[in-house]
């Protein structure tokens, strides 16, 4: 979920820090004399960085997870057996089989439930975060160059948007439907989740606009869409991928929340948030049931954070 207590001039001032160093980093010479941009030097920078190395695994583990279960466990999440695995405990000796993290009160195996549950949370994430890039993204790009009344309506509408609740809205809007799958829980999340982003590709734009190469285009002719797209989104769009990077994980904590509170995915529809429910009435005597679920999802939300720290320091000399 993004952080609701920062204000638009927060979002806007480090959306023209980092516009600024991309203006200086691509003025910058190499001492063989190429050009150097700022995403090159995010590039170089980055894989020096331990934190991003450790977290492009994570993600890459987690993502090989969700793309692949049947490769990590041949166990039926949704099959229980409770003669023989009525909350039976860890065999941690046992990697990667059914009862490596032991059984949930349904004899079912809670390695499987948890290999197989990350598929729908890592859909939801990556669903939501490309939205809300897209919405917010358009929106923000349109308020920043136009200006004007432009700018006024479309910054009003963010305002009464970044206005509701994020949970709660949700909330509302998930109640309107009896059916709830990936696509709807992602359409409600990204609904309201689009404003901050909206709020930086503003601030960005409204810096990046007023370029030299900007005027230098439209004094040679070209229209209004070749200047958004060709040059000013792709000198603005760097604040933009560093507040998705770590909104995503957010998006993933929203999912699980909603699931937690049966709100989320119905039926016998797999999520890390749903199993940490079932899991509240055993976590005194049977804690293993709740800490396996609610650790693999700690582990990747904060992959995704770690990484979105890292592009964050990478693309903003200031923070090296």
């Amino acid at each position: 979920m993004p952080d609701l207590t920062k204000t638009p001039a927060t979002d806007e001032a480090h959306a023209v820090a980092i516009v600024d160093a991309d203006a200086k980093a691509t003025d910058a010479v190499e001492t063989a004399g190429k050009p150097r941009s700022l995403w090159g030097d995010a590039w170089r920078d980055l894989r020096r960085r331990p934190l991003f190395v450790i977290s492009a695994l994570l993600i890459l583990v987690v993502l090989l997870v969700a793309a692949f279960p049947g490769l990590f466990t041949n166990a039926d999440p949704r099959t229980g057996d409770l003669t023989n695995h009525f909350l039976e405990k860890p065999n941690l000796g046992h990697f990667f089989q059914a009862d490596w993290f032991g059984y949930d009160r349904q004899g079912r195996s809670i390695y499987a439930r948890v290999v197989y549950g990350a598929r729908n949370s890592i859909v939801v994430g990556f669903g939501v975060t490309i939205l809300v890039t897209l919405v917010g993204g358009l929106v923000g790009m349109l308020a920043g160059y136009f200006g004007g009344l432009w700018d006024s309506i479309l910054s009003r509408l963010t305002d009464v948007f970044f206005g509701v609740p994020f949970l709660l809205g949700a909330m509302v809007v998930l109640n309107a439907f009896t059916e709830r799958n990936v696509w709807v829980i992602t359409g409600a999340l990204a609904f309201l989740g689009w404003t901050q982003i909206a709020r930086v590709m503003r601030g960005a734009v409204i810096t990046t606009r007023h370029a030299d190469y900007v005027m230098a285009a439209k004094a040679l002719g070209a229209g209004t869409k070749r200047i958004l797209f060709r040059h000013i989104l792709p000198n603005a769009i760097a604040p933009v991928i560093v507040i998705a990077t770590i909104a995503l994980g957010t998006y993933i904590v929203a999912e699980s929340t909603l699931s937690f509170l049966g709100l989320g995915f119905g039926g016998d529809a797999l999520s890390w948030g749903g199993d940490i429910s079932d899991a509240l009435s055993d976590i005194r005597n049977n804690p293993h049931t709740l800490i396996f679920p609610a650790g693999m999802l700690s582990i990747t939300v904060l992959a995704f954070i770690m990484m979105g720290d890292a592009v964050r320091e990478a693309l903003d000399p200031k923070l090296r």
